[in-house]
């Protein structure tokens, strides 16, 4: 990956990497999982994982020397109790519960030590080929570096997913010998050493279940597939999704609610019944009310949006932001850490930050929240029903009152009571004809004629 994030840790549609895998498993019925990693990968591995799944489902373990697949099985072992252990590769991302359920049912009907999954590719090459006996019963893997030339003239091809026996693992995994290319301990053998029992079993897949990430390029590949199956299970579940929208899979949607191409679903984000995300928009960790629309080119962050209130286009909402229902920010309007509650309307070009908005008031084109001194920050209070005309400046700690009126281009600098007018404009003052004797002087200044 050439990151100094470890590779199972970059993020694919808003979870980690290994994520994927391990959701797929718990989904399919595992109660807990054991992660083998690496010495210097553990802490930050263990950490995200605890995080997201809790100290009773995912245990980390070391693996101190790369050694191979069986050499990592070993390790993972001393932590499982369960008579069943499945094991999973990492970076394989496209895996589904249904295909994992299936191994599990296939080793328990058939009384077998080791079901595996398998497919069948378009191009095999670098998979390992699973071998057959004249009878179609599976008698080894043999990884494409050490295959004959008739070996790899084989399509079907080993998955990397397991269900194994966990005695019979046990039992077999010090019988492994690094007889190979790489000189490692290959799980894979395992399937050799089993195979004249006429307990192992290959069941045939999707090729998507060996899509593994190695690369940034396969990532993307991955990424994008993923998006397409959540865009299509939210379709099946009543949502209108439109084109490319990138809906991670941390997101929750309502029925009726409509996504737009280019739009963005991040993190912890809820969309209501019958909202408008419409194109463009970025809504990251935010709560989207039922008939709530958000405008073209929105970015909404950390944020609460009511119920048929409206947002943009081109408006921000960062932290801490709560819209009320009803309420309105409009063009090029950027809020913070600020309350407009039911009915209020800021619907151009202003900034209000650390503030409250009454309801139904009025938040004129251009105002701005003056709410830093370099220092602290400080609130803005507008009362229900107040009028801010354009261009105003109001300097927190502010407090405008219920039904006050702010003049257009009035710096606010102490409390407007209820029902006051605030104007602190300077006196305009008109000179009859000096326009004509100004445009004569800058113009021979410049050595132009007027």
């Amino acid at each position: 990956m050439k990151s100094v994030t470890p590779k199972v840790l970059h993020p694919i549609a808003g979870w980690p990497l290994l994520v994927h895998p391990l959701k797929a498993a718990f989904d399919a019925g595992v109660q807990r999982a054991v992660v083998v990693t690496s010495p210097d990968t553990k802490d930050e591995i263990e950490r995200q994982l605890v995080a997201l799944f809790g100290e009773e489902r995912v245990v980390c373990v070391v693996q101190s020397q790369a050694r191979g697949t069986g050499d990592a099985a070993r390790v993972g072992l001393e932590q499982v109790q369960s008579a069943r252990v499945l094991i999973l590769c990492g970076d394989t991302p496209l895996l589904e519960p249904s295909e994992l359920r299936s191994l599990v049912d296939g080793a328990k009907s058939g009384g077998k030590y080791l079901v595996f999954a398998s497919c069948r590719p378009s191009d095999p090459s670098g998979y390992g080929r699973v071998l057959r006996g004249p009878d179609g019963a599976v008698l080894a893997i043999r990884e494409h570096r050490d295959a004959s030339p008739s070996e790899r003239e084989i399509t079907e091809v080993n998955a990397g997913v397991y269900c194994a026996d966990t005695a019979a693992l046990r039992e077999m995994i010090p019988r492994l010998v690094p007889n190979n290319d790489q000189g490692e301990l290959y799980l894979t053998d395992v399937v050799s050493l089993l195979a004249p029992t006429g307990c192992v079993e290959a069941i045939v897949g999707s090729q998507d279940v060996l899509l593994g990430v190695n690369d940034r390029c396969q990532l993307e590949e991955a990424e994008q597939r993923v998006y397409a199956r959540l865009r299509d299970a939210w379709r099946k579940a009543g949502v209108t999704i439109r084109g490319d929208a990138r809906i991670d899979a941390t997101v929750q949607l309502e029925a009726d609610a409509v996504i737009e191409s280019g739009v963005s679903l991040r993190g912890n984000t809820r969309v209501g019944a019958g909202a408008l995300v419409d194109t463009g928009c970025v809504v990251d960790s935010s709560q989207i009310a039922a008939g709530a629309r958000l405008k073209p080119y929105s970015v909404v962050v950390d944020s609460q949006v009511g119920e048929r209130a409206q947002i943009g286009p081109f408006a921000h909402l960062r932290p801490g932001s709560e819209i009320d229902e009803e309420a309105h920010i409009g063009n090029f309007v950027e809020t913070k850490k600020t309350r407009v509650r039911k009915g209020a309307k800021a619907n151009h070009l202003a900034y209000l930050g650390d503030g409250d908005v009454g309801e139904k008031a009025n938040v004129g084109a251009g105002t701005i929240f003056c709410n830093y001194d370099g220092y602290r920050k400080h609130r803005t209070i507008i009362g229900a029903n107040a009028f801010i005309g354009s261009d105003s400046q109001l300097v927190a700690p502010v407090t405008i009152g219920e039904g006050a009126y702010v003049a257009t281009g009035t710096t606010v600098t102490k409390d407007v009571p209820a029902q006051g007018l605030a104007i602190g404009r300077t006196k305009q003052e008109n000179k009859d004809g000096y326009g004509a004797r100004l445009r004569a002087r800058l113009a021979a200044a410049a050595g132009k004629k007027p």
